[in-house]
Parts: structure tokens; sequence; C-alpha cells
């Protein structure tokens, strides 16, 4: 199977040696706007040969678009527009509304799986991928009555091949939660490193005070803002109303902390306690 990669970052790289880690039978193409990229993604065997998107499309049976969501819609119109008659093209983008909306009206809209992986890291470019990245994730396939049954197979298979879990979503129902359980996390943690960095001046104070506890809030804070500044924007309403509930929690938080009411300071952390329970039974089922 010929597979034509394109964005060869995290998630497009660690799909490349998932599903050749799986498949004898795959040959990857990749593509990436950055030459140091393709270059890097060879010799690090991501990629079997670096191509041009044109002339890699043409000549694939699979198509994966895991560029910034801010040029999916874009590539994948490309995509369906060269690919081969029984080709398949993906995307792996973290929104999926707008995407699926702007190719809607492709006549072969069919050929095209809208996928998101829920998985990642707060690293980025070829270098961070890795082949077990997907394994045992959630992959949420979206509006998939819009795609051909057979497209929808062959899609199924190559990720049930690098052992995901498959759910099914309506792509704006996707964006509304993904925006509460994603998103904000990663607003949260941005913002929460660019308030320390602004009152913190001492990069050795904060070396040397930073527990584990603002370690893993802030882990969030190193990904790629070529990536999730386009994320924000096309799901900003979304994303508008999650920071508006956030905001008043916070500020609930600060007015309890203000009265220095230590009842309801428990009570506010007792009730958020709840999470563990939610997360240590969706850890259990898997």
């Amino acid at each position: 199977m010929n597979i034509c990669v394109t964005g060869l970052g995290l998630l497009g790289g660690s799909f490349a040696l998932g599903i050749k880690s799986k498949r004898k039978d795959v040959r990857i193409t990749g593509v990436d706007i950055s030459i140091e990229n393709r270059a890097t993604a060879q010799r690090i065997g991501i990629a079997d040969e670096p191509g041009e998107f044109e002339s890699a499309v043409a000549k694939s049976d699979f198509v994966v678009i895991a560029t910034p969501v801010s040029s999916v819609a874009e590539l994948v119109r490309k995509a369906l527009d060269r690919i081969k008659e029984s080709a398949v093209v993906i995307d792996l983008g973290s929104t999926k509304g707008l995407i699926c909306q702007e190719v809607a009206g492709h006549p072969r809209r069919g050929r095209y799986v809208a996928a998101h992986p829920i998985a990642g890291t707060e690293n980025s470019g070829p270098e961070s991928a890795f082949p077990t990245l997907l394994s045992h994730k959630m992959m949420i396939i979206c509006d998939r009555e819009k795609s051909d049954p057979e497209a929808l197979r062959v899609t199924e298979e190559i990720f049930k091949d690098l052992e995901m879990k498959i759910s099914y979503m309506a792509s704006a129902e996707h964006d509304r939660h993904i925006a509460w359980v994603s998103h904000l996390s990663h607003i949260s943690s941005f913002a929460l490193g660019s308030t320390v960095l602004d009152k913190e001046k001492d990069e050795r104070n904060i070396f040397n005070m930073a527990g584990s506890g603002f370690s893993s809030t802030v882990r969030l804070a190193k990904s790629s803002p070529d990536m999730w500044a386009p994320i924000f924007s096309q799901n900003s309403r979304n994303v508008s109303e999650a920071l508006d509930a956030y905001i008043k929690k916070l500020q609930l938080f600060k007015k309890i902390i203000d009265e220095n009411d230590e009842i309801s300071s428990h009570n506010l952390m007792k009730e958020a306690n709840e999470i563990r329970r939610i997360l240590t039974g969706i850890l259990k089922s898997e």
C-alpha cells in the first residue's frame, strides 16, 4: 500500500511509524513544507522517500493530512482532485466542523474520512514521533455517513491495525465536546505559563521552586503555537463558551480566597475531586 503522509510532525510521523510497524507492505511518501522536516523524516525512518504533494497524492492508495487545521480543508480538496478512484483521504485535525463544511460540496467527498486521534504530547516535529503514540487511543470518525462505505472500511482497518479504538460523532458535536476536554486545558496551560513568566522574571526562581504540580499543569504550554492558534480560531465559538464557564469558576475561587472562606474552598475542591472517579473509571475500562 502506498501512503502519502502530509505533515511530518508528531501525529503524521507517529502514524507513519505505527503503520509501518504493523504492515510490511506499506511504503510512505513524506510531504512537508519544511525541507528540514522531510530530510529528518527520511533519516529516522518515518518516510521511505520525500515527495511533492501533487505527485505523491496521485500515486497513493491512502492519503493522510496531518498539518495545522488552517490548511487541512484546502489540502483535502486538492487531494480529492488528484487521487486514484479507489484511494482514500483522511485528516487528523483537532477540529472537524469547519473542515467538513468546506469540503462538503466536493464531488468526491465520499472518499474523505474525517478523523481525530485523541493522542498527542506537548512535543512537535518529526523527532518527537514514535510508533506507539496511537496504540490503544481513541480515534473519532466524524460524519461517517458522508463517507463511502468502502472508504470507511479501509480507514477502519488501518486504525484497527494501529490498535486504536474507534468512536463516531457528528462533526459539530465533536467540536463542542473537544473544546471542553482538550482545547480549554491547553489554553489554561498557556495562560498559566504566560502569567508566571510575566511575574517571575528570575528564571532561576522558576527552576528552583517549580514542583511536579506546576510542571504537570504547565506541560501543555510547551505545545506548538503553529498548531494550536488555528485550532482555537476554527473552534472559537465553542472555546469561548468553555472559557466563559472556566473564568466564572476562577472568579468564584478568587472570591472564596479573598474572603478567607476555608469551608467553601474545601467544598469546591471536594467537588472537583469527582473528576478522579470519572477518569479512574475510564482508565479501568481501557
